[in-house]
């Protein structure tokens, strides 16, 4: 992390097992997560490797989604399955609920 980051905000994940984590790395306290947006925080975990934590935005709230102890060096390929299935998630819940409101819009019609 460089200095003077507190996290980092995911913007892309690769959906190849091996693939990059995009990121943007936060300097200052991250207003709230939008729908479907993953903070990172990671510190050097007490013994060895990382401790690695995760934060979901949802609709009116964000959530603590995983946290990785210790996590080896190579972490994001750790963390990347889990951060591609929770994006991929959200983007379908997020187009269902687009698509209910418009049904809703064109019954009302």
């Amino acid at each position: 992390m460089p200095d003077g980051a507190r996290g980092a905000l995911v913007q892309r994940v690769s959906s190849r097992h091996n693939g990059p984590l995009d990121v943007t790395w936060l300097t200052t306290k991250s207003p709230r997560l939008p729908l479907g947006r993953i903070r990172l925080r990671w510190e050097p975990a007490s013994r060895s490797g990382w401790d690695v934590s995760a934060r979901l935005g949802l609709a009116t709230t964000e959530v603590h989604l995983a946290t990785w102890p210790a996590a080896p060096d190579d972490w994001p390929r750790l963390i990347r399955p889990t951060l591609h299935e929770v994006t991929g998630l959200c983007a379908a819940l997020a187009f269902a609920t687009d698509a209910l409101d418009l049904s809703n819009r064109l019954a009302e019609v």
